[in-house]
């Protein structure tokens, strides 16, 4: 009982009681509570609600990009007679430039910072997203770890019992019945050996009281015999390896068949948000490629792709909103969803899985009587089998080769025994229970508020993009601008004749 101590306990984190908290509104705007219920509309409707969030930034974001995309519009024309304006100024100052000085050379660099700071920030968030894409990753493997390490327990349980079971049943129809055809004309020995056959039987009901399946009919499932469920008591999970006939019915939940659905659902997840990252950065990294370039065709391809971008952003921001919200709701209170879960979907019963969730000192076993009792039948059946050694074979020497085949198959059997009472303890599936709890609702939970920090940052990010890029447009020279700019240097006569004058002293030979 003072092993029991070192258990390890579980307790809600602060992200998980400050999600937990938040308040909840269906679609017709009624507060409801927050106990996790994925089954029930009533509760989808919360997440629903608080997922709308997401959208509502999003139309925000649309209209603060559609104001200034109306803004650039209108004021071109003003802008343009300008830029022409103070272009003249610049020629009668002297200036060669392309008119990038004055107010609108301050508006243009006003612009492209505007521009390289947007872009800051959504580099920014995407190392918080990669970050917690990990952190998340590594609270699905330690769940699904920890729930196959629990199936492999359950799985053991099940195979000592039926080893057992079947050593049990061999001695009983071979050396047993071999032993009373011997000991019929010794009434002592013949007693002594039915003795062992009746406590053999009686530790094989014991046993297939923990394992045997009832048919569907006492279930309430039909008269379909071949669907099976377990019987009470039953460890969590325990199901017999029997598959039902009716395709309507689903398989039987395992923590094996649990921890192969999330692996397959987690590898599909994390390769989605590093291909999302990787989205971003490579628009990121092109949008400052073409800032310093000035490729304007660069940049429209990227606009172009950073609309895509926002609304990733903003529509992963709401799956991982109504995610956490959800995780919460779970990690607040996991005993009793597991509890009510498992119970309905295995007919487990609930003082069995209460023994396993919880693990206290002060509960006891559901099974210790059944293994008290079948302790001691094997006692009994040893202390028989010892008085025939010493009795019975001095007078039957033909007996020894069946007797020793009892003994064998005995002690292979309490070898058994010692192993499922130690497995049937509630440390090894507490502490596989307590570990997954861990890793979804810490590790699991804080990457998931992680990966919404970065979802929030590169909408709030892309949309400033989407603001600064056609200022930055209109900010690089247009092909005619340059193409005159070029005729003007050819046909400068002063231009011409130094740079003449500068080939001909390059050329050592003339």
């Amino acid at each position: 009982m003072a092993a029991m101590t070192t258990v390890p306990s579980y307790s809600p984190s602060i992200w998980v009681r400050m999600c937990h908290a938040l308040p909840r509104l269906d679609l017709s705007m009624q507060m409801r509570d927050n106990i996790f219920a994925p089954d029930s509309w009533e509760y989808q409707q919360t997440l629903l609600v608080l997922s709308s969030l997401s959208a509502i930034a999003l139309v925000i974001s649309l209209l603060v990009v559609l104001s200034f995309l109306i803004h650039y519009c209108c004021c071109q024309r003003g802008d343009r007679g300008e830029g022409s304006e103070e272009e003249e100024e610049d020629d009668e100052d002297g200036s060669t430039g392309h008119g990038y000085s004055g107010k609108k050379g301050r508006g243009i660099c006003c612009v492209t910072w505007a521009a390289v700071a947007a872009v800051t920030l959504c580099c920014v968030a995407i190392g918080i997203g990669f970050y917690g894409n990990s952190e998340a990753n590594d609270g699905m493997y330690q769940l699904t770890s920890s729930l196959l390490t629990a199936n492999y327990t359950l799985a053991s349980i099940d195979l000592l019992i039926s080893d057992t079971i079947t050593g049990l049943q061999l001695s009983v129809s071979g050396p047993l019945t071999s032993m009373e055809e011997m000991f019929s004309g010794s009434k002592p020995f013949l007693v002594s050996t039915r003795n062992c056959r009746r406590l053999s039987e009686n530790v094989i009901n014991l046993l297939s009281s923990i394992s045997l399946a009832r048919a569907s009919e006492e279930a309430g499932l039909g008269n379909n015999s071949s669907v099976i469920t377990p019987l009470t008591p039953v460890p969590p999970s325990v199901v017999p390896t029997v598959v039902p006939t009716s395709s309507l019915l689903p398989n039987p939940f395992t923590p094996g068949w649990a921890a192969n659905t999330l692996m397959v659902n987690e590898d599909y997840r994390w390769l989605s948000y590093v291909l999302l990252l990787l989205l971003d950065l490579i628009v990121c990294l092109f949008i400052l490629l073409g800032l310093a370039k000035q490729a304007r065709w660069l940049l429209i391809l990227m606009t172009v792709l950073a609309w895509l971008a926002l609304f990733l952003s903003w529509g992963s921001l709401g799956l991982e909103t109504a995610t956490v919200v959800a995780l919460s709701d779970f990690c607040s209170e996991p005993n009793m969803f597991v509890l009510n879960s498992t119970q309905i979907s295995t007919g487990t019963s609930s003082d069995v899985l209460d023994y396993y969730l919880t693990c206290s000192r002060s509960m006891n076993s559901p099974f210790q009587q059944l293994l008290t009792q079948s302790q001691r039948a094997l006692s009994n059946i040893h202390t028989h089998l010892s008085s025939l050694d010493r009795n019975a074979l001095p007078q039957f020497p033909k007996a020894e080769k069946s007797l020793r085949e009892v003994q064998q198959i005995l002690n292979s059997t309490e070898g058994n025994f010692h192993q499922l009472v130690a497995l049937l303890n509630c440390r090894g599936l507490n502490k596989d229970y307590i570990d997954s709890l861990k890793g979804l609702c810490y590790d699991g939970m804080e990457g998931l508020l992680y990966l919404s920090l970065y979802s929030f940052l590169s909408g709030l990010a892309f949309t400033a993009i989407l603001c600064s890029l056609p200022g930055a447009w209109r900010s690089f020279p247009s092909e005619s601008e340059e193409y005159d700019d070029s005729d003007s240097e050819s046909e400068d006569p002063f231009t011409s004749h130094q740079d003449s004058k500068r080939f001909l002293q390059w050329q050592p030979w003339l």
